[in-house]
């Protein structure tokens, strides 16, 4: 029994181990795709706008907060609370604003998915067509925070990948 597992184990090795390997930088071919350049642009204008908006409204929670303080000696209790609670009004606000634009599925997550979506698929077809091409059956992400410490510049299929998708 022993010597069928040590012979299907090198069989499996040898299959392995007979596989071409190929590796691709797709961070520097997303950088060269201009439809990658714009998506980012316009996720960035998104961001700067909706952060504007956030802050705006912090503002306006501070001006009443200002203003309150102010008046404080002069209001009675009842209009104390009133300007107490239209301050914490503003800050939940621009707190929910905040969470809505931001949050683990918010509006920024979303666009961003939206927008990559296509660009990401482009880029794999193309990844997976030149493979195919060139007969790799596997092709590594140099720069997907995966651990790459030397690689064969011959294996490298990002300057093919980006020919394929017509990028210079």
């Amino acid at each position: 029994m022993k010597t069928i597992r040590l012979a299907f184990l090198g069989f499996v090795g040898a299959l392995i181990w007979a596989q071409k390997v190929g590796y691709v930088d797709t961070q520097a071919l997303l950088e060269r795709m201009p439809e990658y350049k714009a998506a980012e642009q316009e996720i960035e204008r998104l961001t700067q706008q909706w952060q504007k908006e956030i802050d705006d409204i912090y503002a306006r929670a501070q001006q009443l907060f200002n203003q309150y303080r102010e008046q404080e000696p002069l209001l009675s209790s009842e209009m104390k609370r009133r300007k107490q609670e239209e301050i914490e009004t503003e800050e939940r606000k621009a707190r929910e604003l905040q969470r809505k634009r931001f949050g683990p599925n918010g509006d920024l997550f979303k666009q961003r998915e939206e927008k990559m979506k296509p660009i990401l698929d482009k880029l794999q077809q193309a990844i997976q067509a030149t493979a195919q091409e060139r007969k790799f059956a596997i092709v590594l992400d140099r720069s997907a925070g995966g651990i790459l410490l030397y690689g064969e510049p011959t294996y490298d299929l990002t300057d093919a990948v980006a020919a394929k998708l017509g990028l210079k």
